[in-house]
């Protein structure tokens, strides 16, 4: 909140905050608040290891498996050495994500993790069988595989331990592009990587896979809206933040309402969502009311818990309003583009839009059902010199039937409007809306997207940072 028009924070596809707009002398003051919340930076850059995820609606989830808050506590625990930093683990080839799975769902999207915790039984044991190697980068991505191996709940730190130490000790530190844990697996060989992971654990062997507890013919659930908790009476809500940016006055605003209509809790999702958990249901329609949740009125945009069907999965990138790797604006751009296609366009179904400025894919374009890939690309009119463009990608999933995407195409970014709405018909079943059908506020989101800044550079100067996809447009 100190730091005004430059300040903003963004949610992450790894259910974290980032913060933007702080001075370096305000850090000391800012990172003893963080751990006095019991919130941390330790390990959330650089080549080691990120936080664990888990299910967002873990321990509120009438139909979840297991309750992933515990075993992603301890996880966090054990890389972080209790806030002081294990320094075992603090020097890897390249960054490592771990996950664990708690629902049917896969909210937890384990298939592009480097090690993933799938719940699974043997011999009337609970304990978890074990998916290595996803990843993204600016030179391959790939699924993660599984390691025919089954622990006990009681080895999960083992187990991430042995395969963290393995990687330490034989990944690679050349080529940062070959960097990536999956690359030592191929390198040494699926059963040579696992048989120098069970000579680290507990007894020197690991046990082969057991029988999975996912139902893989589960489709998953949408977390927007209202849902019944398993505790009777109360319910969780989830709210859509469009591209997860958000503002100081958003968050001290949603730990109001979850204050005063849940327990004082929020959770954070990988599609850069909020869920406010443990709402009774006699203050339910009030919360629903909220000016935040409805027209927006007061704040840079709505957080809806009934969000269209493009923006309610669109995910996003920082872009180059803050990041240098980054090639194109995504949030906004995203953003607009978004809601013009939803002024336009009639849905049968949702649509997942990510959005990465670059090759490293942050964004994670290629689980997306569209992917736009941020590049330079030829102008379309024709005139010398390149333009802000995307690659377009198509085919990705996520779930049971999770898959990676294809490049199909590359386009300015100027002439998406056009171009993702044949797509939407054709791939996706949309339809057109007819002149006369369109709204006021249609027209506003159309016009939104004519006067788009393209080309601009993506700054704060025309993107400001207390702005929810607002632009400046240049005068020049």
């Amino acid at each position: 909140d100190e730091a005004g028009e430059g300040g903003c924070g963004d949610i992450t596809t790894r259910q974290n905050f980032q913060l933007r707009g702080i001075t370096l002398q305000a850090v000391p003051d800012i990172f003893e608040r963080l751990e006095a919340c019991g919130l941390t930076t330790i390990q959330s850059g650089m080549d080691n290891v990120r936080n664990a995820v888990g299910s967002p609606i873990a321990g509120v989830d009438p139909m979840e498996i297991v309750n992933t808050i515990p075993v992603c506590n301890d996880l966090t625990e054990y890389v972080i050495d209790f806030g002081k930093m294990n320094e075992r683990i603090a020097n890897l080839p390249r960054k490592w994500n771990v996950c664990v799975v708690g629902s049917h769902d896969l909210y937890e999207h384990p298939h592009i993790n480097d090690l993933a915790y799938m719940p699974a039984e043997k011999d009337g044991r609970f304990g978890y069988n074990l998916l290595v190697g996803g990843f993204f980068s600016a030179t391959k991505c790939e699924e993660a595989i599984s390691m025919d191996a089954w622990v006990p709940e009681e080895h999960v730190i083992h187990t991430c331990d042995a395969i963290l130490t393995t990687f330490r000790d034989f990944g690679a530190r050349s080529g940062r592009q070959k960097c990536r844990m999956m690359w030592l697996i191929k390198d040494m060989g699926l059963e040579n990587f696992r048989d120098e992971v069970a000579n680290r654990m507990p007894g020197g062997r690991l046990e082969t896979e057991g029988k999975d507890l996912v139902d893989t013919s589960h489709k998953r659930r949408d977390y927007h809206g209202v849902h019944k908790q398993k505790q009777e009476g109360l319910n969780y809500v989830g709210l859509n933040v469009p591209a997860g940016r958000i503002q100081a006055k958003d968050m001290f605003e949603i730990a109001r309402l979850a204050e005063e209509y849940g327990s004082g809790e929020t959770r954070l999702t990988v599609e850069q969502n909020y869920i406010i958990p443990n709402v009774p249901d006699d203050k339910v329609e009030a919360l629903l009311q909220e000016p935040l949740l409805t027209t927006g009125e007061g704040f840079a945009t709505a957080f809806r818990p009934n969000p269209g069907r493009l923006v309610k999965d669109l995910v996003s990138c920082t872009g180059n309003q803050f990041c240098a790797l980054a090639l194109i604006e995504t949030k906004a751009t995203g953003k607009a583009l978004a809601e013009a296609l939803e002024a336009t366009m009639d849905f049968t179904r949702d649509v997942r839009m990510h959005w990465t400025g670059c090759p490293n894919t942050c964004g994670q374009v290629q689980v997306a059902d569209i992917g736009f890939l941020g590049c330079q690309t030829k102008n379309p009119t024709g005139e010398k010199g390149n333009v802000d463009g995307v690659k377009i990608f198509l085919g990705g999933n996520i779930g049971h039937d999770a898959a990676l995407g294809k490049e199909v195409a590359k386009v300015a970014c100027s002439e998406l409007l056009p171009y993702v709405q044949d797509l939407l018909v054709e791939k996706f079943g949309a339809t057109r809306k007819s002149k006369g059908s369109l709204t006021s506020e249609d027209e506003v989101a159309i016009k939104y997207w004519q006067d788009f800044p393209f080309n601009s550079g993506g700054g704060p100067a025309v993107f400001p940072a207390n702005g929810n996809g607002e632009y400046v447009k240049p005068t020049t």
